[in-house]
């Protein structure tokens, strides 16, 4: 919790208007009314409003305006483990509040139900379901913000995103227009005809829907309303039949998919062989891959039922997806912390249990617990992953072909790994491809590493004599990422073995910038004649804002 936070709960006049929008210290605060009676009047007014009489030590002197109490909690951009602390600390906010909407409740539990209740994602709930949303999460109404405000981090709901799909792109305003650019051969643009679109167009028959997160697979795309409705479009088939000619079905507008018609979904993940989607209640759902119980369940390839990816997960709050070539990891919320599970192939040791053996059902990856790490961001590349910990370090683990996992080396890791070079950075943000991964440190910096072909790294450095660009064994610097003189909150890149790889870096203020392979027009511009990449980013002409 902040200081000046703190301050203001401290100090705060106890008469100020509920509907102030900002506070002040007292000092600064001047009551006009007191001049009009005599010192003494004074005097005694102060000793009542602040000191409340007789009241025993630890209570709270705003206690007789309890709505202005809230009014300061919930202003100050508080997060569910400052709630946590004020409740630990003084009395006053763990009693009855004697407050609505629920007089029992405490203080600090009514801000943080006051606070969910500006999130898109519970504003629809109906009493009972919120309160059994209350009971999924631990039975606090700040363990339910903690879930929320976690998952709308990783995911970026009710903020612009931008997504480097396999040869095509997507990009979300922040107002839920979805934009899409470069390879239509399979309708995964969501227009017709199946041509090439080498700028941004927006996808007419989603007018009046709100896209809050969406998703990129080879030949497809899925997007996900703030309603929990998903659309999806482009191939239906999954796995290596998709990359022939037969066997799949093309759709060229978004549909909506009726299987989860029921299921308030917030997020989709789509691999190679399987899609997964996230509720809005943080259970996961699986597509397809459910031969030889791959996922847990025995299904037919292209499957188009959802099933729970039951397991140790059932009764585990999950706050974020990521979907790897043949593999899937989950990060859990729960209320003794944040953990991390995995499932499916275990080829390279990209489950991260210290084997190469496949799982069946999701297990959980025991090595945060060893380095103390709280995971809050997970990405799955292709072969490959990392985590981003709630203290700003780094870990990878997986195949580690070309550096992509940052140690220096090509060795794999079956077990995740601080990534040692990365010890002077705060990370916030982790986003990994094929042999690929990037950070963003909270000052906006970025640092690529891996597969430097198709100039998707952003160095831009040329192995001499030869007519590929060089691998970077260890996190470096993007410094042609620099020079935009803006932080950067979002880098999405190609996770696909079978398409050159791009990249997109959105800043702050909305501005989506875009380097790498370009050849369909996933870049959202044309290139000069011969040119098929671009190794320094460049302005896309989208407003994301």
């Amino acid at each position: 919790m902040h200081i000046h936070c703190k301050s203001e709960l401290s100090h705060m006049d106890a008469t100020t208007s509920s509907g102030t929008s900002s506070s002040l210290p007292l000092r600064l605060i001047v009551d006009d009314t007191l001049s009009l009676v005599s010192p003494l009047q004074q005097s005694y007014q102060r000793s009542q409003r602040h000191c409340l009489g007789d009241s025993a030590p630890g209570e709270f002197p705003l206690a007789a305006n309890p709505s202005l109490v809230l009014h300061v909690l919930t202003s100050c951009s508080l997060e569910p483990e400052d709630l946590a602390h004020l409740e630990a600390t003084c009395k006053f906010f763990r009693k009855p509040a004697n407050f609505p909407p629920d007089f029992l409740l405490s203080m600090s539990e009514l801000a943080a139900l006051d606070m969910c209740q500006n999130c898109a994602i519970f504003k629809p709930m109906g009493t009972q379901e919120k309160e059994m949303f209350k009971q999924r999460c631990g039975g606090s109404w700040k363990l339910v913000l903690r879930f929320i405000t976690v998952g709308e981090a990783c995911c970026r709901r009710e903020k612009s995103q931008a997504i480097a799909g396999p040869g095509h792109s997507i990009a979300v305003t922040t107002s839920g227009a979805a934009y899409t650019f470069g390879s239509n051969n399979a309708g995964q643009l969501g227009h017709d005809p199946l041509e090439e679109e080498w700028r941004p167009r927006p996808i007419r028959s989603l007018q009046g829907i709100r896209i809050i997160q969406t998703a990129a697979g080879a030949g497809r795309t899925m997007l996900v309303s703030d309603a929990g409705r998903v659309y999806a479009f482009g191939k239906d088939s999954f796995g290596e039949i998709e990359y022939g000619n037969q066997g799949s079905r093309v759709v060229t507008t978004p549909q909506l998919v009726e299987s989860l018609k029921n299921i308030y979904i917030v997020q989709a993940a789509i691999g190679n062989f399987f899609t997964a989607v996230l509720s809005r209640e943080g259970c996961v759902y699986t597509f397809s891959w459910g031969s030889d119980m791959k996922l847990g369940h025995q299904t037919e390839p292209n499957d188009v039922q959802p099933h729970l990816l039951a397991g140790p997960l059932e009764d585990i709050t999950v706050v974020q997806i990521a979907a790897g070539y043949c593999y899937l990891l989950v990060l859990a919320c729960q209320p003794s912390g944040m953990s991390v599970y995995s499932v499916g192939c275990g080829l390279g040791g990209k489950l991260g249990h210290g084997s190469r053996t496949d799982e069946k059902y999701p297990r959980l990856i025991e090595k945060f617990q060893t380095l103390n790490i709280q995971p809050v961001v997970v990405a799955a590349g292709a072969w490959h992953a990392a985590v981003v910990g709630k203290d700003g370090r780094v870990c990878t683990w997986g195949w580690g072909r070309y550096g992509c996992l940052g140690h220096g080396n090509e060795d794999c890791e079956s077990v995740p790994k601080i990534v040692e070079a990365l010890s002077s950075v705060k990370a916030v943000h982790v986003a990994t491809g094929d042999y690929t991964t990037f950070v963003v440190s909270h000052k906006g910096d970025v640092y690529s590493f891996g597969c430097g072909e198709s100039s998707s790294l952003g160095h831009s450095t040329v192995i001499e004599g030869n007519n590929r660009h060089s691998n970077v064994l260890s996190p470096e610097l993007v410094t042609s990422l620099q020079s935009i003189d803006e932080r950067v909150v979002q880098v999405s890149l190609t996770n696909s073995i079978y398409w050159n790889a791009h990249t997109f870096a959105l800043t702050e203020s909305g501005k989506l910038y875009a380097f790498g392979a370009g050849d369909k027009g996933q870049l959202g511009t044309e290139l000069v004649e011969h040119q098929s990449e671009r190794g320094t980013p460049e302005l896309v002409e989208i407003d994301l804002s």
